[in-house]
């Protein structure tokens, strides 16, 4: 089986989401932004904070020029903030090495600090509108239901491009429109938990023909209170609420469950590089502690 891509396509003309991403005049380094911004980001969390980093620095050699704690500052709580620290490192690369450019060719996209497989095709495909699969969690539910009558794609394999390729449109232009489509199916339409499968444009789909069986994939539910990962994130919002280095107790304060598990937030910020501790023992963001 395989998925009715003039189906898609038409839906997708007449019901897609206005992201200001997908807009014509938008560059490949905004949407590179955008797509590094999104990764397990929600797009109304996106958008307002890509919105600003648009105005700010809107091309690579803006952002390489600031200092990693603007970036990081910026960021805000997107989460995940390494991504940002990449993001910096990969402007201050396209600035030097590409003429403030971001390539067009998948290889040498992956070669480029904290790009990988999907976001390399995702600008390829997106900002230069190749022939190239694009594989994300949304995309590969889609396929595992509507091709292989899965209710889950299950875990990330090396098939998953292959399959996608496949149901890829030959003409080039179509072929960019259909990934789009594909995504956009996948996070409005076919989502995780509730399906809504009466919008669906597909006129076929493997899952529905089968019954829609449930998935026999067992998920553990992650939480996100009292986490390592909010720790961190506490301790990072003392920083970036400060003016200039701050004494361990403003961090010590900001995180009062568990000392050991505040040191080893502490310890793991330094270690990833988004803070650093200056020669006074002070703790400032990333590029903002003076000598250290």
């Amino acid at each position: 089986m395989s998925i009715d891509s003039d189906a898609l396509i038409d839906w997708y003309g007449e019901t897609a989401r206005d992201l200001p991403w997908r807009r014509p005049e938008v560059t490949a380094w905004q949407i590179l932004m955008s797509e590094i911004m999104l990764q397990q980001t929600p797009v109304v969390r996106v958008e307002p904070v890509w919105r600003e980093w648009v105005a700010r620095w809107p091309v690579p050699s803006a952002m390489a020029a600031a200092s990693q704690g603007e970036v990081l500052r910026a960021w805000g709580k997107l989460g995940y903030p390494r991504r940002a620290l990449r993001l910096h490192e990969c402007a201050r690369v396209l600035a030097t090495e590409h003429g403030d450019v971001v390539p067009d060719d998948v290889d040498v996209l992956l070669g480029l600090p904290g790009i990988g497989a999907y976001t390399a095709r995702a600008v390829a495909c997106f900002a230069y509108g190749q022939r190239v699969p694009v594989v994300d969690t949304n995309v590969r539910r889609v396929v595992a239901r509507a091709v292989h009558g899965r209710a889950e794609a299950g875990n990330p394999a090396t098939r998953d491009l292959a399959d996608t390729e496949a149901l890829l449109p030959a003409r080039v232009d179509r072929a960019a429109r259909f990934s789009a489509a594909l995504m956009e199916l996948g996070a409005t339409v076919c989502t995780a938990r509730n399906p809504d499968c009466s919008r669906c444009p597909l006129p076929t789909c493997a899952w529905v023909t089968a019954g829609r069986p449930a998935s026999d994939i067992v998920r553990r539910t992650q939480k996100y209170d009292g986490t390592d990962r909010q720790a961190r994130g506490r301790l990072l919002d003392v920083l970036r609420a400060a003016p200039g280095p701050v004494e361990r107790v403003a961090l010590d304060l900001a995180w009062t469950r568990d000392p050991g598990q505040r040191a080893r937030a502490l310890d793991s910020l330094l270690l990833d590089g988004l803070i650093e501790q200056t020669r006074d023992g002070l703790f400032a963001l990333a590029g903002e502690g003076g000598a250290s």
